[in-house]
């Protein structure tokens, strides 16, 4: 009575193979590590790709002009526009500020030497024109909104830098090519030089010019020597930041003369022509 069959043993041991395999079956989804793996990866993978997307965004550029807000001051509101080109500011003005009487005058002192060191200093980190405290204020706080502007336009508007896409970026461009010279494309051209012209002797005094080169491009633009005394003083204080704004915006010496101040112009540009000729060799 108590003897196992052959056959039911047989069916037993079968019965217990069958289960033990569905149960193996079972298991194997969970702990295989490749479906682990492309079920956990695939979220992280995204959210880098999404913060990969506005970085990029951010680091366009583009060519053109933008204008700042109006700043108003107790003279009289003030109002930068930038030229932009590759990145950098080529041109700044004052489409607006004060006018009338003394206001004028200071106006006339300061926005060029305010424009001057715009472009130099691609930035809004620079110094007040003593004498002309409110506009220099006022200038500083426009400048600054149309480089917030730059930076949120990105490629869409205009930009970080630089001249009207066929105006200014033409001479600019021509400049750069005559102040880089025989250092080309080469490592060379990026270095940063300061170079002085000769000594030009005009009808009211001698001129000088000083430029300093970066990247193939006038950076900065000033006379170490000018007319002085009496008249010429006021000539030169009124001539040579003019001069100055210009050598940095046509990137040559191919500038326009400043009018009253004909003799310190053509001594300038004289001198100017000398300093890039230096920079070309």
């Amino acid at each position: 009575m108590r003897k196992s069959h052959p056959v039911r043993r047989a069916v037993l041991a079968g019965a217990a193979t069958v289960s033990g395999i569905v149960l193996l079956l079972s298991l194997k989804p969970a702990s295989d590590p490749a479906a682990a793996a492309a079920a956990g990866g695939a979220a992280p993978q995204q959210t880098a790709s999404a913060q990969d997307s506005p970085q990029g965004g951010a680091r366009g550029t583009g060519d053109g002009t933008v204008t700042g807000t109006v700043a108003q001051t107790q003279y009289g509101p003030v109002q930068v526009r930038l030229t932009v080109s590759g990145g950098k500011i080529t041109k700044a003005e004052a489409v607006q500020a004060p006018k009338g009487g003394l206001s004028s005058q200071k106006t006339e002192l300061a926005v060029p030497r305010l424009n001057q060191e715009t472009v130099a200093a691609q930035s809004a980190r620079i110094d007040a024109v003593s004498g002309a405290t409110y506009t220099s204020g006022g200038y500083k706080k426009s400048l600054q909104s149309a480089l917030d502007r730059m930076k949120t336009a990105g490629s869409s508007s205009a930009d970080k830098g630089g001249g009207t896409a066929s105006g200014s970026a033409s001479p600019s461009s021509s400049g750069a090519s005559g102040t880089s010279g025989s250092s080309g494309s080469s490592s060379g051209s990026s270095r940063t030089r300061t170079l002085t012209g000769k000594v030009v002797q005009t009808q009211y005094g001698p001129v000088q010019v000083r430029i300093t080169v970066s990247g193939g491009k006038i950076t900065k633009a000033d006379a170490v020597q000018a007319p002085q005394g009496g008249l010429s003083s006021q000539k030169t204080q009124l001539a040579v930041p003019r001069l100055n704004q210009e050598a940095l915006a046509a990137g040559s010496a191919d500038i326009d003369a400043v009018s009253g101040a004909t003799y310190t112009s053509g001594g300038y540009k004289k001198s100017l022509q000398s300093a890039l000729d230096q920079a070309g060799g």
